[in-house]
């Protein structure tokens, strides 16, 4: 009998107890892989929104849970207009508002029509709303194509039938799949007068990473209740929830290994004991302790990887479930990354094989002739 037939022997002759471990080690990938894709989804969502008005730096309130209820009232706007070095700070309200159960998190944003340009909208056809106008909205091309809505349809948002003036493009997929309001508009609707969500700042001659980073110093001396986000990876510095859930992953991996290689610790041991004349006589036959140690380490590797298939296979069930709750509709959109995947078998492997260690060693140093007597 080869090898590789020994290893599998060893796994099929208890099938209980290996179907129930490779389970065990599938809810942990699960756990994790789930974890893992939400982060990393709502991650994709929150960097949408930071990229839509095309800055070198997005200003938002420090330490808020989520970055949509940042508040930057007009003086701070004022000021970081005035702050050297900056072209433009374009301040925006976004919001978000349920239109039906097919578009459950509609995008609103408030912005002056003279701010438009700076943001990087192109009007691609009608005209931009008037700065005071009331029930009037830009639409994002993507909005006016799902909705069939053209210049001059009505459409409803804000408790409100408004006319569509024209629509945009803004080259990004988040913000071309929203509306653009006057500004004081969404202000009054959300009872915010004066408060913007965001200011988007592009940076005079914005040839290098040093240029930036001075304004950035800059604006964040000045007004220390204010944080700056630059790249999608410093999105945490805005969004608490986003570095809680992150943590949690973390922690969910390690506690996953720790807990899992327990569990695989204890069902190695008992199987130790019930095949320790087996062992024995692997012993008496010639096989060397190493030999015997990756044999053990090799079956419950082959239950780590048939768990972690597993697991994977369950985290696109248990996604697509989550996709369709309603406050996470519209929000959460599965992103199944190669981190995900790497995490998932990373958890897999550590856990077995900490697991492993002991009883294979154990096993590995038992006397050949005890063993054989062993009852």
């Amino acid at each position: 009998m080869d090898y590789l037939a020994f290893m599998l022997r060893g796994v099929w002759a208890k099938k209980a107890r290996s179907i129930g471990l490779a389970l065990a080690i599938a809810f942990a990938v699960l756990i994790v892989v789930t974890l893992q894709v939400s982060s990393s989804s709502l991650e994709q969502s929150a960097a949408a929104v930071i990229s839509v008005g095309k800055a070198n730096i997005t200003v938002v309130q420090k330490g808020v849970s989520d970055i949509l209820s940042s508040t930057i009232d007009e003086g701070e706007l004022a000021r970081i207009r005035r702050v050297p070095g900056v072209a433009s700070a374009v301040g925006v309200l976004v919001g978000t508002e349920r239109l039906s159960a097919a578009t459950p998190l509609f995008i609103e944003i408030g912005i002056s029509p003279e701010d438009q340009a700076a943001f990087g909208v192109t009007v691609v056809a009608g005209n931009p709303y008037a700065a005071t106008a009331a029930n009037q909205v830009m639409l994002g091309w993507r909005t006016a194509a799902n909705l069939g809505l053209h210049v001059g349809s009505r459409f409803y948002a804000q408790q409100t039938w408004n006319t569509v003036t024209g629509i945009y493009s803004t080259g990004n997929a988040f913000g071309d799949s929203g509306a653009m309001f006057p500004l004081s508009s969404v202000q009054g609707y959300n009872r915010l007068p004066g408060v913007v969500t965001l200011v988007f700042v592009k940076v005079t001659g914005a040839r290098s990473a040093r240029m930036i980073a001075g304004v950035v110093h800059r604006i964040e001396y000045a007004m220390p209740e204010l944080t700056t986000i630059t790249t999608a990876a410093q999105f945490g510095r805005a969004d608490q929830n986003l570095v809680y859930l992150q943590a949690a992953v973390t922690a969910s991996s390690v506690l996953a290994i720790a807990i899992g290689a327990v569990i695989v610790g204890n069902t190695m041991l008992l199987s130790l004991f019930e095949r320790t004349r087996e062992f024995g006589l692997l012993r008496a036959v010639g096989w060397t302790r190493r030999r015997l140690i990756a044999l053990l380490l090799g079956e419950n590797l082959l239950l780590a990887l048939i768990g972690a298939a597993v697991g994977v296979g369950l985290s696109f069930a248990v996604i697509a479930l989550l996709e369709r709750i309603p406050s996470l509709a519209g929000v959460l959109h599965a992103n199944f990354t190669a981190d995900a995947f790497t995490r998932g078998l990373t958890t897999a492997v550590g856990m077995t094989v900490l697991g492993s260690l002991y009883p294979s060693i154990r096993a590995a140093r038992l006397v050949p002739l005890k063993a054989l007597s062993y009852e």
